[in-house]
């Protein structure tokens, strides 16, 4: 069974396996931009917004080692309004056109009590290079950087800051998506994740009999210090935001140098951040905030 922080996601799971066949299941990802669209609606960036959105699919899609095939789109908005609704979908086939994704579906809501903007995505796709992912002891972790917040933790984000407004609310999830699928394709990638909602605790799901213990040079952007020091603790910094690193690889010394090397070259900031140990199924985490060890 998936190990998730939200137990009722399990039950979720155990009822949609009913659904399922014994024919091997298409790999597909469903995801939206969440809190973070009431600053895109705020701030009118609009193409920001169908980034964050097709971002956090595609990068899951990449975690799943699969390419997408075609995808189907629904806005949510509280007006009616032609020119918001052309821009954002002529991003999305921008951005569609450029990786060969058919779009095939779409729905626009206009929910006139509805204060912000959501842009929801369903993908579809094939495997490439297909393996399970799997965290083994002796792996060294391979961190990528984030170009921020990216989508996730934006609840907490207006708990702390209310009614003010920062720079960094708008930036766009970082897409690792066409990187990682030409890499696993290059490489003998053992686990991948994206860091996303949960934050570190996706890994757990990793873990049998090992742990992971994580301590990074990759210092967390000033956006993560700021809400650090307006109260938040180590512990839900590291189980609700990316702190800087926004996507993980499991692999072994004999590829690490030209993994690094390659996303480096590739204009991406990687380096290594941690390793696999023996254990008992924890995140063992040097915190870039303070001296605290955080176990997830």
């Amino acid at each position: 069974m998936y190990k998730t922080n939200k137990p009722y996601i399990e039950k979720i799971l155990s009822l949609v396996k009913k659904t399922y066949t014994k024919n091997i299941r298409q790999p597909a990802s469903s995801d939206g931009i969440g809190t973070k669209g009431f600053y895109h609606w705020q701030q009118k960036s609009f193409r920001n917004a169908v980034l964050d959105a097709l971002a956090m699919n595609f990068n899951d899609m990449a975690v799943l080692r699969a390419r997408i095939c075609s995808l189907q789109d629904h806005i949510i908005l509280s007006l009616d309004d032609e020119k918001i609704i052309l821009e954002i979908v002529e991003n999305l086939v921008d951005e569609c056109k450029k990786r060969n994704i058919q779009i095939i579906a779409g729905e626009t809501s206009i929910h006139n009590d509805f204060v912000g903007l959501e842009i929801s995505v369903a993908v579809q796709g094939v495997y490439e290079n297909y393996k399970k992912n799997n965290f083994p002891v002796g792996d060294v972790l391979v961190g990528i950087r984030s170009s921020g917040l990216h989508s996730n933790g934006f609840t907490k984000v207006r708990e702390v800051f209310k009614n003010e407004f920062r720079k960094e609310f708008i930036e766009p999830t970082l897409m690792y998506y066409d990187k990682i699928l030409e890499l696993n394709s290059k490489f003998d990638i053992h686990g991948m994740e994206h860091i996303t909602g949960g934050a570190f605790a996706r890994l757990k799901k990793f873990l049998n009999g090992s742990d992971i213990e994580i301590e990074s040079s990759l210092k967390p952007h000033e956006i993560f210090n700021e809400i650090y020091s307006r109260g938040v603790s180590d512990y839900e910094m590291y189980k609700t935001f990316n702190c800087g690193i926004g996507f993980v690889l499991s692999v072994s010394d004999e590829d690490l140098k030209d993994i690094i090397s390659d996303l480096n070259n590739s204009g991406f900031v990687a380096e290594i951040i941690g390793k696999v140990v023996k254990g008992n199924g924890q995140i063992k985490i040097k915190s870039a905030f303070s001296d605290e060890l955080v176990v997830l």
